[in-house]
């Protein structure tokens, strides 16, 4: 396993000074956003394809402090129902895709994405449950009509391209929120589709990231990792559930928020998930997402750094000698 953080927690610096400051704290890789949500702090895509030398002295500067690309990242919803949104978020994945083909990265990190319920839609529609009967026919439409059509097509441009892991956030409000929905769209459309797995979003759904990390591992489906906690708020959530829609700025009224890697939960936790991985014959880039809005985002960077660092197992198992 390598050590990686998502750079955009460090979007106010130059891409060079980011690297320099990850490398001198033990990181090994980074994950780039390169449009979407993530935005475009340290890499325009678009920019770098239609300049050859702007392309080379980006990747120099990330080989210059000894780090490598883990996967580019463009987080969005391309299959929105209002066209233009979805373009933007469409164009922004292509080029994240046409510059992973040309820098050799092998993994291009996104959404799902959430349609409407019907083709008049004008706002994505997140169906939670299938009564009544309206929500179970929305999911046919989203399914059938839009998110495996898209992706089918989406995943043969990729193949194209010689990108062939198209890693995906389990995400609520998306499509593909857990385990089982991140495995349908897999058997439907192909085994480029993959998991960016990213264990703060499941733990506040109520499933067991090792649990998770096991089915998916028996697919050959974990292609990248974030690594990011989530804290249960135990008295809010036994109020008001978890399908929580307070702002993430009103902490102390909402029923779980995102937390640094070890302020979710503990060494132990994050070890059995590290452990897992190794079993799932996980070998890739642990990226540290920073999304704790108790801590400024270097004190959150660098306390998961630590934690991690204690955590996971970074060295091939060797020979059993014992046995």
């Amino acid at each position: 396993m390598k050590l990686g953080v998502f750079t955009v927690v460090l979007g106010d610096l130059s891409l060079d000074e980011a690297c320099g400051f990850l490398a001198e704290n033990g990181v090994q890789m980074v994950e780039i956003g390169c449009g979407g949500f993530p935005g475009k702090a340290h890499c325009d895509a678009a920019e770098l394809l239609a300049d050859d030398e702007k392309c080379k002295k980006f990747a120099d500067t990330i080989k210059s402090h000894g780090l490598e690309i883990s996967a580019l990242s463009s987080h969005g919803n391309m299959v929105h129902p209002n066209k233009e949104i979805a373009k933007k978020f469409d164009d922004d994945l292509t080029n994240a895709i046409l510059l992973a083909e040309k820098l050799g990265v092998p993994v291009v990190n996104t959404f799902s994405g959430c349609p409407g319920g019907s083709p008049e839609d004008k706002m994505p529609n997140w169906v939670t449950c299938p009564w009544p009967e309206d929500f179970s026919e929305i999911l046919e439409y989203q399914w059938n009509e839009v998110l495996i059509p898209y992706w089918k097509e989406k995943v043969a441009f990729a193949k194209a391209h010689n990108v062939h892991k198209i890693a995906l956030e389990l995400h609520p409000g998306f499509c593909v929120y857990n385990t089982r929905t991140l495995l349908r769209l897999r058997e439907a459309v192909g085994p480029e589709i993959g998991a960016n797995f990213d264990p703060s979003h499941l733990i506040w759904q109520g499933m067991d990231p090792v649990t998770c990390i096991r089915e998916l591992g028996k697919a050959g489906a974990l292609f990248h990792f974030h690594a990011k906690d989530t804290k249960i708020d135990p008295a809010n959530a036994a109020l008001n559930g978890v399908l929580d829609t307070t702002h993430y700025g009103k902490e102390i009224e909402r029923s779980w928020i995102f937390r640094s890697v070890g302020y979710g939960h503990g060494e132990e936790y994050w070890k059995a998930i590290a452990s897992e991985l190794r079993l799932a014959g996980y070998d890739y880039a642990i990226s540290i997402e920073h999304e704790d809005s108790l801590m400024s985002g270097r004190e959150g960077l660098l306390k998961a750094v630590e934690c991690l660092k204690n955590c996971l197992i970074f060295e091939d198992r060797g020979s059993m000698y014992w046995a």
